[in-house]
């Protein structure tokens, strides 16, 4: 019976140890295990950060327009365009869009394996704790699946995008280097077309040059006909006392054009000697006389100066010569741009012993067409 008992105790002992042994090692894996629930928990939370947890507004577009329109040697107003971002999915550029931000709720459901009743107890499922469900740990790796899942779809998306976009640069950067050599052969004819214009111009100098010339000759025989015109009509007339008034306004007339034509003549070959071209006059505002006849082909016109301004430009003797001022013209009652002003006439020559005097109409001042009765006056 002792050796029996001695047996037990033995038994016992052996058993006891084992037992302690099994909890050492029980007791080192649960720290394992709960060591590792705490690693996952930390680093599930840190992914859950970087995921983003809406997808982005699908419904914002953009629009780039390219000109489509052909190259052609015409302006193109209004050319053809489209739209080469009629497909790309802005979308996906959208930035800092929400993500999971799991605090200690979240951290506690990761700690929740199964499905538990209103007493806190395991809900079975044939013989089986329930692991899927509301506050589970599978219920908030599905969430975070789910939006991994799309996330991953829009980057592929966006891959796919590039893709695209590279295309179209590579078109784009192909059409730019095909026309590059068309606008260096463009800027090369524009310049060789410049140049002939330029040539073209100095031609057409030269030959407003020698059209001048040709005029001045043609305004000399002009003024050596009317001059023998003149004479013709002086010596048909003398015989009938009535024609002979009629003959004398015609000669003044004529010998006002004439004189008036060699003014313009001598300014071809040097300037008036009777004009004092070299006296600065300053007179008074105010009306000085009017027109008699202005040529505006020849740019000249004869007016006729009243005694007064007669005086104030060669003195109160009428001993000085003409000074070459330049007055104004006005016709009252014309509205043009500078409203009755017409233009600017310089004094050349005057008709000896009379009020007339041949000036030059300068035509960069012209606002119409100088007439008779036309008003000259100082301003």
């Amino acid at each position: 019976m002792t050796k029996i008992l001695h047996v037990f105790v033995y038994l016992f002992v052996a058993l006891a140890g084992a037992a302690l042994w099994f909890e050492l090692q029980l007791n080192a894996q649960r720290a394992t295990l709960a060591d590792r629930g705490r690693l996952q928990e930390d680093y599930l939370i840190k992914i859950a950060s970087t995921i983003e947890k809406a997808e982005p507004d699908k419904s914002v577009t953009t629009e780039m327009r390219m000109d489509v329109s052909p190259v052609e040697a015409k302006i193109v107003d209004t050319p053809e365009t489209e739209n080469i971002l009629e497909d790309y999915k802005f979308y996906l550029e959208k930035q800092s869009l929400e993500t999971f931000s799991w605090g200690a709720r979240e951290r506690q459901q990761l700690r929740d394996v199964y499905v538990t009743d209103a007493e806190g107890k395991p809900v079975m499922d044939g013989g089986r704790p329930l692991m899927d469900g509301p506050g589970t740990e599978k219920e908030l790796l599905e969430q975070l699946f789910q939006a991994c899942s799309a996330q991953q779809a829009r980057l592929n998306t966006t891959r796919e995008a590039l893709k695209k976009l590279r295309d179209l640069l590579e078109q784009t950067v192909s059409e730019v280097n095909r026309l590059k050599p068309e606008l260096r052969q463009a800027k090369v004819s524009e310049t060789e077309a410049a140049s002939q214009q330029e040539k073209a111009e100095k031609s057409h100098n030269t030959l407003e040059t020698q059209n001048v010339k040709i005029r001045s000759q043609i305004d000399e025989l002009n003024a050596e006909i009317a001059s023998l015109r003149d004479e013709a009509v002086s010596a048909r007339d003398e015989t009938d006392a009535a024609k002979e008034e009629l003959a004398k306004a015609l000669r003044e007339n004529e010998q006002l054009k004439k004189v008036a034509k060699d003014a313009l003549a001598q300014a071809n070959v040097g300037p008036a000697a009777e004009a004092g071209a070299d006296t600065s006059v300053t007179l008074p505002a105010g009306d000085k006389g009017t027109v008699v006849e202005a040529d505006a082909e020849d740019l000249f016109a004869i007016v006729k100066l009243s005694n007064e301004a007669l005086k104030e430009l060669k003195g109160p003797e009428l001993n000085k010569p003409l000074p070459r001022v330049e007055l104004s013209v006005k016709r009252p009652g014309y509205k043009g741009v500078a409203g009755e002003f017409i233009g600017r006439l310089r004094l050349r020559q005057e008709v000896p012993g009379k009020n007339y005097v041949v000036c030059d109409i300068l035509a960069n001042w012209s606002q119409g067409e100088i007439k008779s009765n036309d008003v000259i006056f100082a301003d």
